[in-house]
């Protein structure tokens, strides 16, 4: 479900046995009025008087009717139980990460969500998405009682992520604002080749179209990034790709990246910036895997400290046994454990958001990416990705 925090609030005149908007508005005399100047009923709803706003979201745990509906603390959801696995409608995809509500006549919610390639066109393959109520024994959803799968490979299946599958599902430009933004050429971790080519091999990409409640302004999702190119193609140019494109109108601060890439992560406060991938490996974000060599196939010779288990690998295919590929307890793969991605936005208004995956260099060695636990927060916040 949807969650946020709280505002700071208003004073009011009168009492009532139901507190409404920002800060325990009194909806039988509300003196708040437009507390954020927008012309409307201020950043908690309310429209002045008290009454339902549909354009405000209920903030769960505060215990004020932010809404007006006449009820506290009723957020929509949880609206995943029950999802078809194999389902191609990708509003159901974002029922599975947590998107409860369907904007209708000026409310805030999903306007429309599509699944396409990399470049906004095509369809891709029906088996490089799933909505799983778990990933292998080790992974549960992190709210409600399903989560969103993204892959270069099967998203369906927990068993069929295969090193050496080599047969290309498909192919198409990468995005070409992200491409753009960064000079014509993929960003890649510091130290580390760019990708060959200029084509996204067995790519897949979700796009939701959101509107804002107007009383927020910033949001969160958690991820989980797999892939079998670890620990053998570590800082090479087959870094599989992973990206959170945020397109937004927020121009405060804390700033959006000008490349509209959620999915980075910056261990020294900005002065770098790593793309989240298999070349996190050494950052402390790739957390579930052996630690020992990386980069062997490539005479990268990297190594990783920062594995903390494998447990989020057991029951797939990334965590058998693959002896000698780097060292002799070396697994088929490894992830990064769970990240927290978060974004800025403007109260109020239409934003797009675009997850993406896919393979750079080839079309070999599948990659993966769970999406979860969509959530509005009230402040605007450092944007970017994080481990928690």
């Amino acid at each position: 479900m949807f969650r946020t925090t709280l505002f700071a609030g208003c004073s009011i005149a009168f009492v009532s046995l139901v507190s409404c908007g920002p800060s325990a508005r009194n909806c039988v005399g509300d003196n708040c009025s437009d507390d954020d100047g927008s012309g409307g009923g201020g950043s908690g709803g309310g429209n002045g008087s008290c009454t339902y706003d549909p354009g405000a979201y209920d903030i769960p745990g505060d215990g004020i009717d932010n809404d007006c509906d006449g009820i506290v603390d009723n957020p929509p959801g949880p609206c995943d139980t029950g999802l078809n696995a194999a389902s191609t409608d990708p509003n159901d995809f974002a029922k599975a990460i947590d998107i409860c509500q369907m904007s209708t006549n000026g409310s805030w919610g999903l306007v429309s969500a599509t699944y396409t390639h990399t470049d906004g066109a095509g369809s891709p393959s029906a088996y490089q998405h799933s909505l799983m109520t778990g990933y292998g024994p080790g992974v549960t959803p992190k709210e409600g009682a399903a989560l969103g799968v993204l892959a270069t490979g099967h998203a369906d299946t927990t068993t069929d992520q295969q090193k050496d599958e080599e047969s290309i599902l498909d192919f198409a430009a990468f995005p070409s604002d992200y491409l753009s933004a960064n000079g014509g050429t993929l960003p890649n971790a510091p130290g580390c080749p760019p990708p060959d080519g200029n084509e996204a091999f067995d790519p897949i990409m979700v796009t939701l179209t959101i509107k804002v409640p107007d009383n927020v302004n910033s949001f969160t999702l958690d991820t989980n990034f797999y892939s079998s190119e670890f620990p053998e193609y570590v800082c090479t140019e087959y870094n599989d790709f992973f990206v959170v494109l945020l397109d937004s109108t927020y121009s405060g601060t804390p700033a959006n990246p000008a490349d509209k890439n959620l999915a980075f992560y910056t261990p020294d406060m900005g002065a770098t910036k790593y793309p989240v991938g298999v070349n996190l490996a050494g950052t402390g974000l790739f957390t579930q895997c052996v630690n020992g060599t990386t980069g062997c196939a490539e005479d990268g010779g990297g190594s990783i400290t920062s594995c903390t288990g494998s447990d989020e690998l057991q029951g797939t295919s990334f965590g058998k046994k693959s002896s000698g590929e780097c060292d002799s307890d070396s697994l088929e793969g490894g992830a990064t454990g769970w990240l927290r991605t978060s974004g800025n936005v403007t109260p109020g208004e239409t934003m797009k958001l675009r997850i993406a995956i896919w393979n750079t260099s080839d079309a070999g060695w599948q990659s993966l990416a769970l999406v979860d636990s969509f959530a509005w927060a009230g402040s605007a916040v450092p944007p970017g990705t994080t481990i928690f």
